[in-house]
């Protein structure tokens, strides 16, 4: 069997498309052309009794459009099959057969004429203005993309979009590409993405997005001006100096912890200029060693919460919550809570309920302390719940299902009373779940760690994962941080160790190329973007 394959826009009524003629007598060995209604191939048959011209016609009124076509001509010894644009192929059975062997010895092969001057063809016929008549005719019919994820418009609507890199298959939908069929994505393993050089050691890091302008980072260095990193090129690359934690999204807010000269603390609070593409310093607030903000909204109210964690040798200390005015727009402190050496507030909801729980680290004697959840009634925060944490240095919320849970992580279980032992700082982390019935966060796991100062939840594909910040073990900094996985009934179970010095803060985020692990360090200034490769 042999097939001819011809991608076409009819100009002419009638025309040769190609042909094969033999040197001399000018014979007709092979033909195709076609006129206004038909399309006829020709072939040379012969026999003992001599030689004939044959043709076969198919009808084909709908190729005179001046539109691209593609035509599928397949022929066998006496069947004859002709698929326009992919559609039902037509068959037709002739009387006489294509000859099973046909000579070609020193005939020429003509495009577009037959060996005449006159419709001579040169260059492409009708010369397509793109690429679209290269395209396989079925990518064709069915509009799929390959590719990049393109734009999703009223243009696209109906069409399907492949990517090949995360093997799913999406239809766009409005303006959004709805997923239709995708392979499961599975954590496989965890390599070096970037080193991100640093000003100092660094005690913390943010990752947001700024509408229109991009994905950045914000560390809050030690001993130098902290500073601000743009997703470029596949890379973090410095943009700003100064102001670490994103706020609202158009607010940074910067936890001082160290006196100026004058022996005053004040955290500083950044706005984001859409002109200037730069945060400009904002409102200036009074701070105690203050080691971190939270930013939050409940009914419709924007606030701050500012971990206050000591002033001078006291650890026993006002944290504040600020409320933003509109009228003055500033933050004006709204009220003040008890706290022990704070270290971290989280924010979260459950239902109609709004929740702030503080991570005390110390009281002046003794790391066991309790840290306190408080929840939202008439107007203020409330307490709700009380867990006994040693050095809390962060809480994390996370959802699995309807399943809600809190995880704290303990950095050091130390006493002015008791010799302090090396392995005082390989302590349990535990993890919280809540039991809608009883209205309380009951213990669910506890999980070894080495001064564990960070959790951060995430996800790949239908797995969820949990990475501590290990960052002492009572002898080195330079312990392994564990990611964990939910196993259900089993809990989160050990899967990855990562090498890491003084590991401070860990951030998750995704970009079109992938997702991504951030790991600051607070005994260098080297902090390390790592890469989650999936299978």
């Amino acid at each position: 069997m042999y097939r001819l394959y011809i991608a076409i826009a009819y100009r002419r009524k009638n025309e040769y498309l190609f042909t094969v003629v033999a040197e001399g007598p000018d014979a007709l060995l092979l033909g195709l052309r076609y006129s206004p209604t038909r399309l006829h191939f020709l072939f040379l048959s012969q026999d003992a009794a001599g030689a004939w011209q044959t043709r076969v016609s198919f009808h084909s009124p709908a190729l005179m459009d001046s539109q691209w076509h593609t035509l599928v001509l397949a022929v066998s010894e006496d069947s004859f099959s002709l698929t326009t644009d992919c559609g039902v192929p037509v068959d037709i059975t002739a009387d006489v057969p294509f000859p099973a062997a046909l000579s070609v010895q020193g005939a020429r092969f003509f495009i577009g004429s037959r060996r005449r001057t006159k419709g001579l063809f040169t260059g492409l016929t009708g010369k397509p203005e793109d690429n679209e008549v290269l395209k396989y005719p079925y990518e064709t019919d069915m509009k799929v993309t390959l590719g990049s994820r393109p734009p999703c418009t009223k243009v696209e609507d109906a069409q399907f979009w492949f990517d090949a890199g995360q093997r799913g298959l999406y239809l766009c939908v409005g303006s959004e590409w709805v997923s239709v069929l995708a392979a499961k994505e599975r954590l496989d393993y965890v390599e070096e993405h970037q080193r991100l050089f640093t000003h100092s050691e660094t005690l913390g890091i943010e990752v947001f997005v700024i509408p229109e302008a991009g994905l950045f980072i914000a560390t809050a260095n030690r001993k130098a001006t902290s500073a601000i990193y743009k997703w470029t090129d596949g890379k973090f690359a410095s943009y700003q100096t100064e102001c670490p934690r994103p706020l609202l999204q158009i607010f940074l807010a910067v936890a001082n912890f160290d006196p100026n000269e004058k022996g005053q603390e004040f955290s500083v609070i950044y706005k984001w200029s859409p002109r200037k593409l730069r945060f400009t310093p904002y409102q200036r607030v009074a701070t105690h060693s203050a080691r971190d903000w939270e930013a939050f909204e409940v009914a419709g109210e924007h606030f701050l919460a500012v971990a206050n964690h000591r002033e001078g040798d006291n650890h026993n200390i006002d944290s504040v919550i600020y409320k933003w005015n509109p009228r003055t727009r500033l933050f004006e402190a709204n009220q003040t809570i008890a706290t022990s050496g704070a270290y971290d507030w989280e924010f979260f909801t459950v239902g109609p309920y709004s929740f702030l729980v503080v991570a005390n680290a110390f009281n002046g004697t003794s790391t066991k302390v309790h840290s306190h959840l408080y929840v939202w009634l008439v107007g203020s925060f409330r307490l709700f719940q009380s867990f006994l944490t040693f050095g809390a240095a962060d809480w994390e919320v996370f959802h699995i299902g309807d399943r809600i849970f809190l995880a704290v992580a303990n950095s050091h279980s130390y006493d002015v009373e008791m010799q302090v032992q090396n392995d005082s700082y390989v302590i349990n982390s535990v993890i919280y779940e809540l039991n809608i019935t009883a209205q309380t966060f009951v213990k669910f796991q506890e999980i070894p760690t080495c001064s564990a100062l960070d959790w951060e939840f995430f996800s790949v594909g239908e797995d969820y994962f949990l990475v501590v910040a290990n960052s002492f073990d009572g002898n080195t900094f330079s312990v392994n941080s564990i990611i964990y996985r939910w196993q259900g009934y089993e809990g989160f179970v050990a899967v990855h160790s990562l090498p890491t010095f003084g590991c401070r803060d860990w951030e998750t985020f995704r970009t079109t190329a992938g997702s991504y692990l951030v790991y600051s360090s607070a005994k260098e200034p080297l902090s390390r973007v790592l890469k989650l490769r999936t299978g």
